[in-house]
């Protein structure tokens, strides 16, 4: 069954390399990606809130996942490592969602406040 998918994966990816009219290209994804990144780059900078400054770090993530993916699709190469490291950084992705949502939920029974200015005594 994986010798299939990845046989209909190499055959579709061919497919795209081969056609003189691809709508999707490198400049096109790495332009959605800078985007990504700066929308999400803004929202942590802005945010008071760490639900809010979180969210903006996986905007930022997800920025540098496309780009990545981007470059191994449009690579042409049939190596497996982009998907590969596409899957680690999901696993990373969502542990670091559970832990700082974890965070958050501890700090809010702890201090009864969820915007980063309220907590500035913990620096000390």
């Amino acid at each position: 069954m994986v010798a299939m998918s990845t046989t209909i994966i190499t055959i579709t990816r061919q497919a795209l390399l081969a056609r003189k009219e691809v709508w999707m290209t490198l400049v096109t994804l790495l332009l959605l990606a800078a985007a990504l990144i700066g929308i999400g780059l803004y929202g942590a900078l802005s945010q008071q809130s760490f639900v809010m400054l979180m969210m903006g770090l996986e905007l930022m993530l997800n920025g540098v996942m496309l780009a990545a993916v981007a470059f191994w699709a449009l690579s042409g190469a049939g190596a497996p490592e982009g998907q590969l490291l596409t899957i680690i950084v999901m696993a990373v992705m969502a542990i670091e969602m559970a832990m700082g949502f974890a965070l958050v939920v501890a700090v809010y029974r702890g201090k009864q406040a969820d915007m980063t200015e309220a907590l500035s005594e913990l620096k000390q």
